[in-house]
Order: C-alpha cells, then sequence, then structure tokens
C-alpha cells in the first residue's frame, strides 16, 4: 500500500436494535463482533445504509464512523445516544450528557449547554423502573398517521391505555394537521379532515401524553413505527424523545404462534380467537393490542420476570 493512502472504512454499531435491521446489514457489511459492523464501499452506498438504520433503528442506538478528508481523517455521526456529535472549527468532537439527580440535563466538557433541548421538565421522566414486587404500569400504544414517514408524514391521532394492577386509564386525541388527509387514510381509518378540524395542537398533546407515559412500560403491535413518528416530531419540537422500556408484541406473537399464515394485527387477533375487527383508530387499536397481550403466553410470562 502507498504511503499516506487511508482506506475508506465504514463502521455502524448498533445496540438494542431490530433483529431485522442487523440482517439488512449484513448483506452489505461484516459483523465483527455483536453490533459492530465494517464495511468498504462508496459515498452513496454508506448514506442508503444510514438512512435505512435510521429508518428501521426504532428506540435503538446507531453510530456510525467513516474516513473524510479533515484534520482527524474521519467523521462520525450518532442516533438516539447519549453522545453529541459538534463541529469545532472543522474538527467532530463529542460531548456526553448526563442527568443530575435534578432531572436537569447537563453537557459534559463543553460550555454551549444553551444548544441542547430546554425541556428539562421531562428529561428525568420516563425512567423510573418497578422495585421487586411493586405492580408494572404497562401502556398499549398506537397512532394513526396520514403516511408512511416520520420525516415527511403527520401524526393524526394518539391512543393509549395504561394498566396498572386492575385499574386501566386511557388517553386519545385527534391532531389537527396541514394539508388535507388522503383519501386511502380516510378510507382506511375513517378520519377525515372535518375531524381533524376539532383536534388539538401537536405540541399541547405530545406534552400531555409524556405526563401519562411516565414511569411505563410501553407495548404496542409493530410499535417501533409508532415510536419513530413520536420520537421525530419530540424532536422537531424541542422535546425530549421517549426512553420507557418499550416492548413489541408481534415479536412474541411470533415466538408464541409459529404458525399463523401473516402476523399483521387482524391475523394475530384471528388466531387467539378473538374475533374483533381492527378497525385503524388509536385507541381502539391499543385496546385490542391489549387484549391480545393476555393471550400470548411468553408475552405474559416475560413481563412477570422484569
Amino acid at each position: 500500500m502507498k504511503r499516506g493512502i487511508k482506506i475508506p472504512f465504514t463502521i455502524i454499531t448498533l445496540k438494542k436494535t431490530p433483529n431485522s435491521l442487523r440482517g439488512d446489514l449484513t448483506k452489505w457489511m461484516q459483523e465483527i463482533a455483536t453490533g459492530v459492523y465494517v464495511g468498504n464501499f462508496n459515498v452513496k452506498i454508506r448514506e442508503e445504509l444510514w438512512n435505512r438504520v435510521l429508518d428501521s433503528v426504532g428506540v435503538g442506538e446507531a453510530t456510525l464512523s467513516y474516513s473524510t478528508r479533515n484534520e482527524i481523517g474521519y467523521e462520525f455521526k450518532t442516533h438516539n445516544t447519549q453522545s453529541v456529535v459538534l463541529d469545532c472549527e472543522g474538527i467532530p468532537l463529542v460531548m456526553k450528557k448526563f442527568v443530575e439527580e435534578s432531572g436537569e440535563e447537563k453537557n459534559l466538557g463543553f460550555s454551549n449547554a444553551s444548544k441542547m433541548h430546554k425541556s428539562k421538565k421531562f428529561q428525568s421522566m420516563n425512567t423510573t423502573k418497578p422495585q421487586k414486587g411493586e405492580t408494572k404500569t404497562l401502556l398499549f400504544l398506537d397512532i394513526e398517521t396520514n403516511g408512511l414517514s416520520e420525516r415527511d408524514n403527520d401524526i393524526i391521532e394518539i391512543g393509549s391505555v395504561k394498566v396498572i394492577g386492575e385499574n386501566v386509564e386511557t388517553f386519545q386525541s385527534l391532531i389537527k394537521t396541514k394539508g388535507d388527509i388522503p383519501d386511502e387514510i380516510t378510507k382506511l381509518t375513517g378520519i377525515t379532515d372535518e375531524d381533524l378540524k376539532s383536534g388539538q395542537e401537536l405540541k399541547e398533546v405530545l406534552i400531555k401524553f409524556l405526563e401519562f407515559i411516565e414511569g411505563t412500560i410501553i407495548i404496542g403491535y409493530n410499535v417501533n413505527f409508532d415510536i419513530k413518528f413520536i420520537n421525530k416530531n419530540l424532536e422537531k419540537l424541542g422535546l425530549n424523545k421517549i426512553n420507557n422500556k418499550v416492548y413489541d408484541l408481534m415479536d412474541f406473537v411470533k415466538k408464541d404462534n409459529q404458525f399463523l399464515d401473516d402476523y399483521k394485527l387482524q391475523t394475530a387477533l384471528l388466531g387467539y380467537g378473538i374475533k374483533k375487527t381492527v378497525p385503524h383508530r388509536a385507541l381502539e387499536d391499543a385496546k385490542l393490542c391489549y387484549e391480545l397481550s393476555t393471550k400470548v403466553n411468553k408475552f405474559q410470562r416475560f413481563i412477570e420476570k422484569i
């Protein structure tokens, strides 16, 4: 090798991510250790892979490192981690965050804390862990959207069911959006433009929602979709992302019942003897997810252990 030439390695690390994403990366990269992937390809493929990671990582963590022409010879990006990448006169630096007992977020080693989100009210929220013998608080979540992309589409409804022992509480709200709802979304959900005119502003709804989910364990069916949408909008509004424990009921259904034709929610309901139709409305779907969870043996055994 000629002196001074650098191999343009790309390194991606993953933590707490769906198995499907890990399998997807192995098509292009080598997994040299658990969650550590190394590859050698051009900029276009690197960016496409990173976008694929962002689309699929859900509540997991990811980092990207790659060679580039700057003073240190490499660049990196982070997603959902406790590290923030800052540019210091062309040199990328990592700023670590931690949370004091007061709940206030601090930065280590840098003075530009004002650039961080100011929603300190929610900084220590959603981290409460049940003590041994304490009743766990489960939160069954569903949202409706006007499209499939959390970057380009909007949340139009949030619904959730909070279960504390024998007590059940619900949260539901329609959300005002800009523009008209696509006809196919109205056909699927029954939600019309007129319905959303009486909805609440997104920020108001999300603040109330964060309060409602404090200290809960979140469960949903294909829940990464819901979490991605909510976290993207929290980020846009300057609010802190959800950091509750999150579990996908669909994963437990796949392990518990391997003979379903597919693993859509409607199919799973029928497979467990629940003869109800999925209405594609947030609160009603969250209730169905809760009902289904009581039938899935592997999920019930798992919840008892955590």
